[in-house]
């Protein structure tokens, strides 16, 4: 099985966005997405020989939840802080981010995270890949942010991929 879907997770998401990309939900549009889906893992898998193994159960699940509510969290709170403060009442801060992935690919899925969330951006990944530089809008304590980065998406990232 390994062998003809070296990378499930790549191929399910391949199949995903044909069929949101072909925009019509036909048999014939969904076997030609499925036959690419195999066909582009298979042909890349020899580029991708330390690939990190991840765990798509539960723990991406939770990851995903976690994600969504944080966002709409915080498009709450960014919105509140744009229309209640005048601009130059807001606390910005740079953080850096201490990391314990390893995986590029995970430090990479967590700085996406990062700059989905409103109200924080990463810029940066230090040259040996154990710092991420977020800047924060609003801040009061940059000790608690950078806790709740590691707690809420990192804790999570170490779980998904091993």
């Amino acid at each position: 099985m390994k062998r003809l879907l070296p990378h499930p997770g790549l191929t399910l998401l391949l199949v995903i966005m044909w069929m949101l990309v072909l925009n019509s939900l036909s048999m014939g549009g969904f076997l030609l997405g499925l036959f690419f889906a195999i066909m582009v893992p298979l042909y890349t898998a020899p580029f991708w020989p330390d690939r990190p193994q991840m765990r798509l159960g539960l723990p991406l699940l939770g990851y995903i939840l976690v994600v969504v509510w944080d966002i709409v969290v915080a498009n709450f709170e960014v919105a509140r802080l744009i229309l209640f403060r005048r601009n130059r009442d807001f606390r910005s801060c740079w953080l850096s981010v201490p990391l314990d992935l390893r995986s590029a690919e995970a430090i990479t899925l967590l700085a996406g995270t990062v700059s989905l969330t409103p109200g924080t951006v990463s810029t940066d990944i230090s040259t040996d890949g154990r710092y991420l530089l977020v800047h924060a809008l609003d801040t009061g304590d940059a000790a608690s942010d950078i806790a709740r980065i590691k707690s809420r998406y990192e804790r999570r990232l170490l779980e998904i991929f091993r």
